[in-house]
């Protein structure tokens, strides 16, 4: 078995020119819904979207990362219980839905069907890139794509061929993120120790420093996801959760 091609992946921001055929991708979303699904309900929809001016229309939700408009492929998958409730409802069964459960299992499906056709597309040659400024403006999204009733955007995914490979970025140890039996909580020494590489990367010193910020760390609370944005983000998407149908 060998794996050196998940160990070694990258995310790809910049695509080639090369166009993906509509029968590579048909295959790649086809094998991505075999994946696990909750109950085999599939409550999960993927808006592909191709034209150039819709991608100008998605891109603002996407804070104009250049990723957007220049991939020749941006998927949006969604959770949906849109259609389930409308076959249950077609065949006088009585659908319960519009809540929290509901959400997020629909949520769940969304990522694995997402990350099953990252898997598949980066086998086949293709370089992926995770937007996760989709559940930051969902409402623009909602609007760009006219996502109905009990549908709403989880995540999206940028898709082609790398016309750049960047150095892959690091990862903390398998110690740090794996519990043998029961869950063990960090000292302040395994801490420090597990984040000791992480920390003293040339490149993220040079955040640190850039940023004028005295550890990383604060690089991340005060800079990248400070708490009065994930305030606000958090109240913004609940909102529009509840807009599209599910109340918790």
């Amino acid at each position: 078995m060998d794996l050196n091609f998940l160990k070694n992946r990258r995310t790809i921001r910049k695509y080639s020119d090369k166009d993906i055929p509509d029968s590579l991708l048909n295959e790649l979303l086809e094998a991505a819904f075999r994946v696990s699904t909750t109950g085999n309900m599939q409550v999960y929809s993927v808006v592909v979207t191709r034209d150039a001016e819709n991608k100008k229309k998605l891109a603002p939700a996407h804070f104009n990362q250049p990723t957007v408009t220049e991939a020749p492929v941006v998927l949006t998958f969604c959770a949906d219980f849109n259609r389930f409730v409308k076959w249950c409802e077609q065949r006088r069964a009585v659908p319960g839905y519009d809540n929290f459960q509901s959400f997020f299992t629909a949520c769940i499906d969304a990522l694995l069907a997402a990350q099953q056709f990252c898997t598949a597309a980066e086998a086949a040659g293709l370089g992926i890139c995770y937007l996760g400024t989709t559940t930051y403006n969902a409402d623009q999204i909602i609007e760009a794509l006219n996502l109905p009733r009990l549908v709403v955007p989880v995540t999206t995914i940028t898709v082609g061929y790398p016309a750049v490979v960047p150095e892959q970025p690091e990862r903390l140890p398998l110690e740090a993120i794996v519990h043998r039996e029961s869950y063990r909580d960090y000292t302040a020494a395994d801490i420090d120790r597990l984040y000791a590489e992480k920390e003293n990367l040339p490149v993220n010193k040079g955040f640190v420093a850039e940023n004028h910020k005295e550890t990383l760390a604060q690089v991340f609370t005060d800079i990248r996801y400070p708490k009065a944005n994930n305030e606000h983000f958090s109240d913004v998407f609940l909102h529009v959760i509840e807009e599209q149908g599910f109340h918790f």
